[in-house]
């Protein structure tokens, strides 16, 4: 009678007694069993009338773990077109936690190859009990290996989460490192080590001490209690939908696109300002004042069924992988000349795959909603991007004494209008050549001499006297002072 087919068996997590009934009746059938890994505790209570084969081999003979799981799946479907068929046995549950299971058996599906599936208990059921922990309703589970290839963890920080697999200090570090980039250093975790075996054992301690722990193995998990709640996007999207919702703010309620267009702008300058004054405690409340506006418009399109925060994370997401081949890709770059040349040339592909009207050349994109310094430093920038450029900073100097030459030798006001906009503009791209932001340094500017006036307002009341008696030259005098003292 042929056996043919492919029997997916779990070992449980750990201690042989937690094997099921159905496993240990289908144990004592079979000659041969063949195993992902050998390392197992269970593996040494198996029958002994069993003969064994492991892949324990392939992770020593391979380096990355996509072409081990790759070969394993390949060869257990070979096996399973045996007479004989073949038991595939991997630790805890085939289903939980397990790479090549669910391959297997989609791809045996596919193949007409019968497939049986003998539950095993998983390593979640006795880390829960470890924990005293039910993982209902909000616990997230989450591989080692996945966070390890990440800089910023991938799930809501204001809920519990289990990592399972860390099973070394390297990977524990570099998960580490993942989570620090949201979690605070001292934030309190528990390592669960060997969980429902008899050497059961759970560490205390700070995020950052979790790569010391001398116990860690195959068999430890690293439960992550939650921020407060607040911390995470999905929480602040969720306070916002309820200020536009029933029962929430009248004024949330009744903003529009456009009845939110100038605080969109009025944030954004805010932010600004923080960051000129490299205020970091205000720079981090402005930026949220400015998210809140990004959320806003979010929900209000969501209201209105115009699309939804996903959509615009999809959106700017693709946009960010496609725009950067040489990150994402395969693409090769010598420098940052070769990721701006790129860059123009994908939007220039974008342009033309999407027709948008309107924007069909490579400055169309930018906004005349822009500051007009800023406009102008951003015209040259992409203009300089494909070539269109001076080269060497001594003729963009010339330039600006061309342009000064004809500003005073301008006959009427719209022929001053003109130069003087062309002064400007050239003014800018000298200050581009030099790498500085043209409306940053005149944002700085107009600091200074705001702090500097206010010294000379000072002087006056302290001699009181008005600003209109003194002459132009006690002014100077005073500004220079003002420079002295102050050192802006």
């Amino acid at each position: 009678m042929s056996n043919r087919g492919i029997v997916l068996l779990g070992l449980g997590p750990g201690d042989p007694q937690l094997l099921t009934r159905e496993a240990w009746d289908w144990l004592a059938q079979i000659d041969e069993i063949v195993l992902r890994t050998n390392l197992h505790p269970a593996v040494v209570a198996l029958p002994s009338h069993l003969q064994r084969f492991s892949f324990d081999l392939l992770y020593q003979e391979q380096a990355e773990l996509e072409q081990v799981f790759e070969e394993i799946i390949n060869k257990v479907l070979e096996l399973g077109q045996r007479p004989e068929g073949v038991t595939y046995a991997v630790p805890g549950h085939p289903f939980v936690a397990e790479e090549t299971c669910p391959e297997i058996a989609r791809r045996a599906h596919e193949q007409g190859i019968p497939v049986r599936v003998i539950e095993g208990l998983s390593f979640l059921e006795p880390t829960f009990r470890a924990l005293s922990l039910d993982p209902f309703p909000q616990l997230t589970l989450v591989d080692a290996l996945k966070i390890d290839q990440l800089q910023v963890p991938s799930f809501p920080c204001s809920q519990p989460a289990l990592i399972g697999q860390i099973y070394n200090r390297m990977l524990a570090s570099n998960v580490k490192l993942s989570l620090m980039s949201i979690y605070p250093d001292e934030h309190p975790v528990r390592l669960v080590h060997a969980a429902g075996m008899p050497e059961q054992r759970i560490e205390d301690l700070p995020l950052h001490a979790i790569d010391q722990s001398p116990h860690l193995g195959f068999l430890s998990s690293l439960y992550l209690p939650p921020l407060p709640y607040g911390h995470a996007f999905e929480d602040f999207q969720e306070i916002v939908a309820r200020l536009r919702a029933p029962g929430g703010c009248p004024w949330d309620q009744e903003q529009t696109h456009d009845s939110l267009k100038p605080y969109l702008l009025e944030e954004a300058y805010e932010a600004l300002e923080a960051l000129d004054n490299q205020d970091m405690q205000a720079l981090q409340e402005e930026l949220g004042d400015l998210l809140l506006q990004i959320a806003l418009h979010a929900q209000i399109a969501v209201d209105e069924c115009e699309f939804n925060m996903a959509d615009v994370l999809q959106t700017i997401s693709q946009k960010l992988i496609r725009r950067h081949p040489h990150v994402f890709a395969e693409a090769k770059v010598d420098g940052i000349e070769d990721i701006l040349h790129n860059w123009e040339q994908i939007k220039a592909s974008e342009r033309k795959e999407n027709g948008t009207p309107g924007k069909k050349g490579m400055l169309d994109g930018i906004p005349l909603a822009l500051p007009a310094l800023t406009q102008a430093d951003a015209i040259q920038r992409r203009a300089q991007r494909v070539g269109f450029d001076w080269p060497e900073i001594e003729g963009v100097i010339k330039k600006v004494y061309e342009e000064l030459d004809e500003l005073r030798a301008a006959k009427d006001d719209a022929e001053r209008q003109s130069e003087a906009g062309d002064l400007l503009f050239a003014a800018v791209n000298v200050i581009r050549w030099l790498g500085v932001d043209p409306e940053a340094a005149l944002r700085e500017t107009n600091r200074r001499f705001k702090v500097r006036f206010a010294y000379i307002e000072a002087a006056a009341e302290k001699r009181g006297i008005s600003l209109d008696a003194m002459s132009f030259e006690e002014m100077d005098a005073l500004w220079e002072e003002a420079k002295d003292k102050l050192a802006q």
